[in-house]
């Protein structure tokens, strides 16, 4: 039983020129950074701001974003050269598959699985509060029987299931269209956020930094499956605030850098996947990284931490300074901006979908591409169904955090990867070539492990189980009916 078995690259990028596989490459080096940005600037941006101010970081909370986007940014280089030297749909399950081995990439995919719809459904909720809140606003009011799912105090959350069937339709219909839309979305939301930039600075005090970095005080123990993986293990206590509050936090916020890996899963819809996807990879993470900091560090002057909001810091800021209007227009932007986040989560999850179907590990009539659209529709009408079972029946507060564990596992095998590739494949052209190997990688495999074991244990007990679950799905279908084990059968014996 080979689990090592390997897809050669030149066999990944000849499977993308078959006509029934074949996706439209409609996707500028612009795009690609623009669904970045999309995907990144959301619930982190929304709302992460003041809980973490509050509770872990005080005033010193752009120093947590500044960090959690370096250790988005080591593995954004890893990810960049595997992009541009395998610019095939799949993001960490591909690149596995022609380096580790085959048992690993579906493992990867198994946990993109995860992530992504997970993710998305996660933010279609958030999305529907919103939404709600603004309605309410205006005078409709939604009945909370249907605002909300089962367990959390209602019977089905139906604006969050309208949301992912309209953007699962945006999506069927093209990538090109789904972009433009994108566009629209992240301008207004671009918009917003720098009018909470400009617009408060007016209203920033010198006085709400002082002190910038508050002293540090150690929380009440955390026990049994709640407590963080790092206190199990090493006997720390928790702290807020202080240089730990500081480090602390970033397992919380790199929840707002999440998804800035989805631009690999288009790579076979870019233009010139060389060139695009380095930039599309990098530049929105360098572009959302300033302006979280931006944000973070106008709100903590306009604001006390102390009393900064932990469900809408941005609008509440405003409304602590007298100005409601503001808030009014930035709880608009959210709703608007949250909508391209599931957009493009629905994107990247159904294009790992399509790439496992059209590798045997999965179904093949999931890697079918739509005749008029260019677009692999079978893949995500499944998805944006299961997302929106998700998002309207699920109470998804205990799950969040699987997202980050998600993703940050896949960070740490891409970063490995990359060192495997180098020594196995020398011969590979390169457009873009990460600095430092295996310096950059090696940090950011410690990276990763840091925030993971700064999560709790029972998301570590929920991962294994999932990851678990995928291993019997790969032993009962994926092992028997991969196209690369079909061959090799085939080869043996001719």
């Amino acid at each position: 039983m080979n689990l090592l078995r390997t897809k050669s690259v030149e066999q990944s990028i000849r499977d993308t020129e078959e006509p029934a596989h074949r996706l439209r490459r409609a996707l500028s080096a612009l795009d690609l950074t623009v669904f970045g940005v999309g995907v990144i600037i959301g619930t982190g941006i929304f709302v992460l701001t003041g809980q973490v101010a509050r509770e872990k970081a005080g005033p010193a909370v752009a120093l947590s974003f500044i960090l959690a986007a370096v250790v988005c940014g080591l593995a954004a280089l890893c990810y960049a050269e595997f992009a541009s030297t395998v610019p095939v749909a799949g993001s960490a399950y591909t690149f596995s598959y022609a380096t580790i081995g085959e048992f690993p990439a579906w493992i990867i995919g198994w946990d993109l699985i995860l992530e992504m719809a997970l993710g998305a459904a996660v933010v279609a909720v958030g999305w529907s509060g919103y939404f709600a809140s603004l309605l309410d606003d205006v005078g409709v009011t939604v009945p909370a029987s249907l605002a909300a799912p089962p367990g959390d105090g209602g019977t089905v959350n139906v604006p969050a299931i309208a949301l992912v069937a309209l953007v699962t339709v945006l999506l069927i219909l093209g990538v090109k269209i789904s972009s433009r839309v994108n566009a629209v979305v992240v301008a207004v939301k671009v918009s917003i956020v720098l009018l909470v930039i400009f617009a408060g600075l007016f209203f920033v005090k010198g006085a709400n930094y002082d002190p910038f970095i508050p002293p540090s005080k150690s929380t009440p123990e955390v026990s049994g499956l709640s407590a963080p993986l790092m206190q199990v293990l090493f006997g720390f206590t928790p702290s807020s605030f202080g240089w730990l509050g500081i480090f602390a936090a970033i397992a919380i916020v790199f929840f707002a850098y999440i998804g800035f890996d989805i631009v690999a899963t288009a790579a076979e819809e870019a233009r010139r996947p060389q060139r695009d996807l380095p930039i599309g990879l990098i530049g929105s993470l360098i572009i959302t990284a300033v302006l979280y900091a931006a944000v973070s560090t106008v709100v903590a002057g306009m604001q006390n931490y102390k009393e900064l909001s932990t469900d809408a810091p941005l609008a509440d800021a405003f409304k602590s300074v007298g100005h409601p209007v503001f808030a009014t227009v930035i709880d608009v932007g959210a709703v608007i901006g949250l909508t391209s986040v599931v957009l493009i989560l629905l994107l990247g999850q159904s294009r790992i979908f399509f790439a496992m179907g059209r590798d045997g590990l999965l179904p093949p009539w999931l890697s079918a591409v739509h005749p008029r659209f260019g677009t692999p529709y079978r893949s995500t009408v499944i998805m944006g169904t299961v997302v929106a079972v998700l998002a309207g029946f699920i109470p998804l507060a205990k799950l969040a955090e699987l997202v980050n564990i998600g993703t940050l596992f896949a960070f740490l095998v891409v970063s490995i990867a990359v060192v495997v590739l180098r020594r196995t494949r020398p011969d590979l052209p390169r457009a873009f070539r990460t600095p430092l190997v295996p310096f950059v990688p090696i940090l950011s495999v410690l990276a990763c492990l840091f925030v993971m074991i700064n999560l709790p244990v029972d998301t570590w007990l929920r991962f294994v189980a999932w990851m678990a679950v995928g291993v019997v799905v790969y032993a009962l279908y994926g092992y028997r009916n991969s196209r690369v084990g079909r061959a090799r059968t085939i080869s043996a014996k001719s």
